[in-house]
């Protein structure tokens, strides 16, 4: 009787617990509103690479993953109309971090991105600027951990992009100079 006890608490555990699943790509996507961005970089934006990321071990923790942080940039570009795979304007992608809560109730992941933009033609460096962006998931979210630590991923890294491109939004590109609008 108390094997039995034992099996059906361990069975409990792994159910209430669950498998760890790595960062989805539609819930990073940023489906936000349309924004103004300028005319040279609007269907001319490629992603060069993306590093950083980490492949989620369904053992231990969720993750995000290059080729899906990758995948979600590159479809937040194509909805503001800014992508395209031979773009004159290369986009390389570090995740610097991606700071994590081993457990808790409410889970805080922040990403940290490095974001730097170059004119392919020039081999100029339009801008190379860093997004910190945190994202909270409640037990209200999701009961599992796991599931509320990759909802909380996916927030973060779907906020990191926004921040992509409110960057995007604010660069003035001329002949002269390159600046971030104030």
């Amino acid at each position: 009787m108390k094997f039995l006890r034992h099996v059906v608490a361990a069975v409990a555990c792994v159910y209430l617990a669950g498998c760890a699943s790595g960062a989805q790509v539609a819930n990073m996507v940023n489906k936000g509103e349309q924004q103004q961005f300028p005319q040279e970089i609007q269907e001319n934006l490629a992603l060069s690479s993306v590093t950083g990321g980490e492949e989620t071990n369904p053992a231990w923790t969720s993750e995000i993953s290059d080729k899906a942080f990758s995948e979600a940039i590159k479809q937040s570009l194509v909805e503001q109309g800014l992508f395209s795979d031979d773009g004159n304007y290369q986009l390389a992608v570090e995740m610097v971090e991606i700071e994590q809560p081993l457990f808790g109730l409410d889970m805080t992941v922040t990403t940290t991105v490095k974001y730097t933009l170059t004119d392919k033609e020039t081999g100029k460096v339009l801008f190379d600027e860093t997004v910190n962006a945190p994202y909270t998931a409640t037990v209200g979210d999701a009961f599992a951990g796991v599931k509320r630590l990759q909802l909380a991923n996916e927030g973060s890294g779907r906020e990191n992009i926004k921040g992509l491109l409110e960057l995007l939004s604010k660069l003035d590109i001329n002949a002269d100079q390159i600046s971030m609008v104030k």
